[in-house]
């Protein structure tokens, strides 16, 4: 009874796909929880605004998602979105919260059941803590400081190098940024890759600053470097979407 199973399954191509793939089939006793309606703000910096913590717990606490429970959330991409979740939950305080590795691909693989069952929760309570896990940065504070921190990009190759850009108005990077797209965090399987690897994957960096599109897939990278055990991973919630649309410097390769 205090475990959440939370399906964020979401694709930037169909936002409406993951709910519908939601109804037809989902892991037992797993509820969806909506990258745009649950997981972002209704306005603010990017393309998925980062609610306040206050909000986020609020939010939380009417799924049903409260202190006394372990939350485990999945989606059918590696984690990709689930990582957002994941990383909400710590940047609100609340530690116990897991990815499902491999999440439905290797649900399915694995031969484990699948359900089309809509489970009930009871609206809780979630608190914020004064000392959370997890911390960010705006997009001013990571102009002020460029040149002087270790500055991480987790999108695909083709969106850093500015070849193409399917979705925000500009095409390139943030000025210094490194390339370490979330996708080379899994292997084949859409598991993650060992933590030997992903250690050798982010060797080096001291604090780093992540982004991405609009602050989802750098949670992934931020889990990545976790496991890693590269301490102190910041967001940059409003990523690309917002420094590509406020006039800032941008560069390309």
């Amino acid at each position: 009874p205090n475990l959440r199973i939370c399906d964020t399954r979401w694709y930037l191509e169909d936002p409406n796909q993951g709910r519908e793939e939601y109804d037809k089939a989902h892991i037992p006793g797993a509820r969806y929880v909506s990258l745009d309606a649950d997981l972002s703000a209704p306005e603010g910096h990017g393309r998925h605004p980062l609610p306040s913590r206050h909000d986020a717990a609020e939010q939380f606490g009417a799924l049903g998602i409260g202190d006394e429970h372990t939350i485990v959330a999945y989606d059918s991409r590696g984690g990709a979105i689930a990582a957002r979740l994941w990383w909400m939950l710590r940047w609100i305080g609340h530690e116990r919260v897991a990815v499902l590795d491999g999440g439905t691909t290797a649900w399915t693989a694995a031969g484990m059941p699948m359900t089309d069952g809509m489970p009930w929760w009871l609206p809780a309570q979630l608190t914020v803590s004064e000392s959370p896990a997890m911390t960010t940065i705006d997009r001013q504070q990571l102009a002020d400081k460029i040149g002087s921190i270790d500055l991480v990009d987790a999108r695909s190759p083709e969106r850093y190098r500015g070849d193409e850009e399917p979705v925000d108005p500009i095409a390139g990077h943030i000025p210094t940024a490194i390339n370490l797209p979330y996708e080379a965090n899994l292997g084949p399987d859409s598991t993650m890759v060992d933590a030997e690897s992903l250690a050798e994957r982010y060797a080096g960096l001291d604090f780093p600053v992540v982004y991405c599109g609009s602050g989802v897939t750098a949670c992934h990278d931020i889990l990545a470097m976790e496991l890693a055990g590269v301490p102190g991973a910041v967001l940059y919630p409003g990523s690309w979407s917002d420094w590509s649309s406020s006039g800032m410097e941008t560069a390309s390769d």
